[in-house]
């Protein structure tokens, strides 16, 4: 996937996921970071498509509240882009956010063994100088084998489960030997699908 000409805009990755970055980085661009810092739980909508949509806007409208907006609309100024995502973990009809103790998240862990969860993840590339705002949600489906439960101990004990969706963390080295199929791309699963990603950037500089 060959990114667009870098030359005529910056970027701003909003999001402190390092999944994210990873993945931005992989596409080709070169970007900042800013965490929008927002109250997450604030924001309750039962809708997993509508919730994670309105907390990626959320995160947003944070942002750009701590910047100078006069500074990217200068006539002169080049587009800078803004980035902003979110995702959630649905598991038989319950919305998954991050785990909030080591408990929850080996709850989360275990109930995935020989099952299945879909990741519900949003989008959302604002044009700073213009004011343009593209989002779009995608979906990806995960199903697993058998889920030992030393390896749960040791995602737990590791603790990088706990930062994330679910606790769900399918390209993980323990992890992706026991991901049976998958419906939808890894970088979806991830937090950021790359080709979702590209669309909304180049939508948003029309």
């Amino acid at each position: 996937m060959q990114p667009l000409n870098s030359a005529f805009k910056q970027i701003i990755l909003g999001s402190s996921s390092i999944a994210r970055r990873n993945i931005l980085s992989e596409m080709g661009y070169a970007f900042t970071v800013m965490s929008a810092d927002i109250d997450e739980k604030s924001i309750r909508i039962e809708n997993p498509e509508d919730l994670v949509m309105a907390l990626a806007e959320a995160k947003a409208d944070a942002i750009i509240s701590r910047l100078d907006l006069s500074v990217y609309k200068e006539p002169s100024a080049e587009p800078t882009l803004l980035i902003t995502a979110d995702q959630v973990v649905v598991h038989e009809g319950v919305i998954r956010e991050k785990p909030l103790s080591k408990e929850e998240a080996r709850a989360f862990i275990k109930g995935y063994s020989k099952g299945h969860a879909a990741t519900i993840g949003s989008v959302l590339v604002t044009n700073l100088k213009t004011g343009i705002r593209k989002g779009e949600v995608d979906k990806a489906e995960i199903y697993f084998h058998d889920i030992p439960d030393e390896i749960i101990e040791s995602l737990i004990e590791e603790g990088k489960v706990l930062n994330v969706a679910g606790g769900l963390i399918v390209e993980h080295p323990l992890t992706s030997p026991l991901v049976e199929a998958m419906v939808g791309t890894t970088d979806s699963v991830m937090g950021l699908p790359k080709v979702l990603t590209q669309t909304l950037i180049r939508e948003a500089l029309l």
